[in-house]
């Protein structure tokens, strides 16, 4: 199960595309509507507001703290694309603000906060699908969608509706229904752009490495395992396979494993 580089390529890319619609979304709709926001851009505007702390220290210092987390829970390779984005989405919010007009577009607040939404539930769907994060709270519903029975959106839904609180104490209650109205949108597209726990997936691992396979599914996967024995049709070789069967919200953190226990180990999918 060699992961090609053209795989990298479309998981590196579908994480720069989510930043960008992300971004866009901010630009275009959010910003200049006034409409709070969640996540951790909301918090650093919370942060901001009572202790006077510039919101990009508060946004870095908990994206720093979250990615430490993240690395022991969902791994180095969900990391990395973190990192790219904690580097990209600002450049993407630099450039489109300087195109003609964007922050123009309308003048309607709930036009901003239905697009606003949808853009958001979109990008966040995109780059978590991948395996990534936009970085900020979404970590936080990775790491409650591997441990618990939570889909991505849920858990969006719920801390962002906890940021919205807070900035309700200093904002305008017209600006803050419709920032409801945005993180409900929002919540809705990325459930149904990142499956949820309820599908279940087959999974059978040819690899010499069972045994380590074995055990890392059994430790950070969390899922039972069956061993079978098997004679591969070339060489006749008597080896042991791996089957398990997870929810689909697991298959990334699985071949990703896979792929670094072993590159040349064979996977199928049912």
């Amino acid at each position: 199960m060699k992961k090609n580089t053209s795989e990298k390529l479309i998981n590196l890319l579908g994480v720069a595309a989510g930043n960008a619609i992300l971004a866009l979304a901010v630009v275009a709709f959010i910003v200049p509507a006034g409409i709070p926001m969640g996540g951790a851009t909301g918090l650093g505007i919370a942060g901001n507001h009572f202790w006077g702390i510039r919101t990009s220290i508060i946004v870095f210092s908990l994206n720093s703290i979250l990615l430490i987390i993240a690395w022991f829970i969902l791994g180095k390779g969900f990391v990395k694309k973190t990192l790219l984005s904690t580097f990209i989405y600002p450049l993407f919010l630099e450039l489109l603000q300087k195109i003609p007009g964007i922050t123009t577009m309308t003048d309607n607040i709930l036009l901003s906060a239905i697009f606003g939404g949808l853009l958001v539930g979109v990008s966040m769907g995109i780059v978590v699908r991948v395996g990534g994060s936009t970085g900020g709270t979404d970590i936080i519903a990775m790491m409650a969608n591997k441990k618990t029975s939570l889909s991505v959106g849920v858990t969006v839904y719920m801390v962002d509706f906890v940021v919205l609180g807070i900035q309700a104490s200093f904002s305008d209650m017209e600006q803050i229904l419709y920032g409801i109205i945005l993180t409900l949108l929002a919540t809705v597209v990325i459930d149904k752009v990142v499956p949820n726990g309820k599908v279940s997936m087959q999974v059978m691992i040819i690899s010499r490495e069972y045994k380590n396979i074995q055990e890392k599914i059994l430790q950070d996967i969390e899922a039972g395992v069956t061993l079978f024995h098997i004679q591969t049709g070339y060489s006749g070789e008597e080896q042991k396979g791996v089957m398990c069967v997870i929810p689909r919200h697991k298959l990334f953190a699985l071949k990703e494993m896979v792929c670094e226990t072993d590159p040349f180990a064979f996977l199928t999918i049912n």
